[in-house]
């Protein structure tokens, strides 16, 4: 009996540890990734990256113990003028046939705040690997959608400089450079968690259903035994 007691509390541990751990995927059709960067040192321009994809795992407990890896899709870009946009997909800029992609992976969750959070990463970009820190507000309250899907959102700032990741292209002008070095970047993301994703919790308690049957299994086949040796 004491074994099958250990056996079912060290099943359910898991179920505890995990617990309030939960996965978020980005939802690209309601998210972006946009920037703005000085042109000519007198006006900002904006552009955005259309494709975005990613997935947050929350741990509700303790904050720090969460973690973040996106991906934006670099040949996305957008400025919306297209001669524009073809040069920064070239060489001169992102460079997007050989660096397709950028991306973001956590190393540090921190809280600033309410409903602030301090989010520290590696950011590759055009080939270059560089810690970053995301001023991050949310993620909010759980809401359901019409679908029955639970979604959160969440949004972040950061500015980095451009050079800093090979992105050295500039001409100058009587007014001074082009394009300056400094980008100031936003993210908006909307989160969502389908009814049927399997989470860290989903598979503790599978785990831990999965462990119950072999310890009844095995505790049969002593008490069938036990009978003979008592006569």
């Amino acid at each position: 009996m004491r074994k099958m007691i250990a056996l079912a509390i060290a099943a359910l541990a898991p179920v505890a540890a995990f617990a309030q751990v939960s996965e978020w995927k980005i939802d690209p059709n309601h998210s972006h990734a946009s920037f703005s960067i000085r042109h000519l040192g007198i006006s900002n321009v904006r552009g955005e990256f259309q494709k975005l994809s990613g997935t947050v795992k929350l741990d509700e407990k303790d904050v720090a113990k969460s973690s973040v890896e996106a991906t934006i899709d670099a040949t996305s870009i957008d400025t919306r003028q297209p001669q524009r946009d073809a040069d920064l997909r070239s060489a001169n800029f992102f460079d997007v046939e050989k660096y397709p992609t950028i991306t973001f992976k956590s190393t540090k969750v921190e809280k600033t705040g309410d409903g602030k959070l301090a989010v520290t990463g590696d950011l590759t970009m055009h080939g270059t690997t560089k810690p970053v820190v995301l001023q991050v507000e949310g993620p909010t309250a759980a809401i359901k959608d019409a679908q029955g899907n639970a979604r959160r959102g969440i949004s972040a700032t950061t500015k980095i400089n451009r050079r800093e990741f090979g992105l050295n292209f500039s001409a100058m002008v009587e007014a001074g450079p082009v394009v300056g070095d400094e980008a100031q970047i936003e993210l908006a993301a909307e989160l969502v968690k389908e009814p049927g994703d399997v989470t860290a919790q989903g598979k503790a308690e599978d785990k831990a259903a999965g462990a119950a049957p072999k310890a009844e299994s095995k505790a049969e086949p002593k008490a069938a035994k036990a009978k003979p040796a008592g006569k």
